[in-house]
């Protein structure tokens, strides 16, 4: 087990590597560079020659790259081209921000999730699987700034109850955010929801069906004592991956509903970055959300392996 799990650590940093270079290699075929940026209508002659000498861009890629790696890990993840400040304190703020918006809809979606798939699979067919099971879909379907624009319009603009906008500074503390956060944080809970009891919902249903619980039916053996000894357990295994992707997919910064509520997070620090052609910047949110992404499935493949008897067993007798 111990070199199954050396194994998968060996290829998420190998990932995160590739990934790293992909990204380094996109920004450097993007026409021009953070200078002609920066710069516009300046970008030329001995302002253009100084600018690239600052931000070191007239030495060859290979060198650049290798440079701009070791300087990530160690945290370093250089200057913007706009402002001329740490990359790394610009994100700090926003990738605290991210992560309230992603912790705040796990605690409400993933529990109410995992509970209503359960019901779900278990009361299959029945009325109240009909309805949950139609809602997911549709949550599924509805793309999430129609979702984002209609809660605006009822909560927002009819009712009055919430506010639609988020005007908080992206260096204001957690607490500050409350109530603009809600909005977004229903929103976001709506969509991973529809996905994880879905899953759960499909994973019950076949546990269900299995032999081990016909026999323990068979042999008298509690109902409800049937579901929570034996069959959630198993249920729920499948529903880690699927939570993982969730978190990572939430870490990685929603573009669409930070935007859509001018929320302070990476998604929006992406766009903006984009818009001002920042692309020091681009560049490293590009390689934290790839680093979150691979670091998170990671996680939940060592979490499944570890869960799961069956997989310890299979790992111990292939390695």
């Amino acid at each position: 087990m111990l070199r199954m799990l050396l194994r998968r650590c060996f290829l998420g940093a190998v990932t995160v590597a590739i990934v790293s270079a992909i990204i380094f290699l996109g920004v450097e075929l993007l026409p021009g560079d953070a200078c002609t940026a920066f710069l516009e209508r300046d970008a030329k002659g001995q302002m253009l020659e100084n600018c690239r000498k600052d931000f070191g861009l007239d030495r060859p890629a290979l060198t650049r790259y290798f440079e701009w790696a070791g300087n990530a890990l160690q945290g370093d993840l250089g200057m913007s081209a706009s402002g001329r400040k740490s990359i790394a304190e610009l994100v700090g703020h926003r990738m605290k921000n991210s992560l309230l918006l992603a912790a705040v809809s796990l605690s409400v979606g993933v529990p109410m999730a995992i509970f209503l798939g359960v019901i779900t699979g278990l009361w299959r067919d029945r009325p109240i699987d009909l309805f949950f099971s139609t809602a997911a879909i549709l949550a599924m379907t509805i793309p999430e700034f129609v979702s984002a624009t209609v809660l605006i319009l009822i909560f927002s603009v009819w009712l009055g109850w919430l506010p639609g906008i988020i005007v908080t500074s992206a260096s204001a503390p957690a607490s500050a955010f409350f109530p603009e956060i809600l909005l977004p944080v229903f929103v976001l809970a709506m969509v991973m929801m529809a996905h994880i009891l879905r899953m759960v919902r499909s994973s019950v249903i076949e546990v269900m069906a299995g032999d081990y619980i016909q026999m323990a039916t068979l042999k008298g053996v509690p109902y409800w004592r049937i579901v929570f000894s034996h069959a959630l357990p198993n249920a729920l295994l499948p529903a880690i991956n699927v939570v993982a992707l969730t978190i990572a997919w939430l870490l990685g910064g929603v573009v669409v509903i930070e935007v859509v509520f001018n929320y302070p997070g990476l998604g929006r620090m992406m766009i903006d970055a984009i818009s001002d052609r920042d692309l020091p910047v681009v560049q490293a949110i590009a390689l934290i959300v790839a680093s979150v992404y691979v670091g998170v499935n990671l996680t939940a493949d060592i979490l499944t392996m570890v869960a799961n008897p069956r997989l310890r067993t299979l790992n111990m007798r292939g390695g």
